[in-house]
């Protein structure tokens, strides 16, 4: 599966675009436009996108990726 289709398929289950997970995550406390913020741990991302959101272990690690901007929108 396609990175991008990780996210569209995140979209379809949470109603949550790219840009609204990066907005949300800023609001927390997670993360800035240049990424995340420093001491802010993939795994404490992955257990607020599991509690709020349902995501699975693989479909939260793709959004950790997409804030810290391993990966962008539109990649395989």
């Amino acid at each position: 599966m396609s990175f991008q289709a990780y996210l569209d398929n995140i979209q379809t289950r949470t109603g949550k675009s790219p840009a609204d997970f990066r907005a949300l995550a800023s609001r927390k406390g997670y993360a800035n436009a240049k990424g995340l913020l420093p001491g802010i741990e993939a795994g404490e991302i992955v257990a607020w996108l599991k509690q709020d959101f349902a995501l699975g272990h693989g479909h939260a690690m793709a959004i950790v990726a997409l804030l810290k901007g391993m990966k962008k929108e539109g990649d395989k």
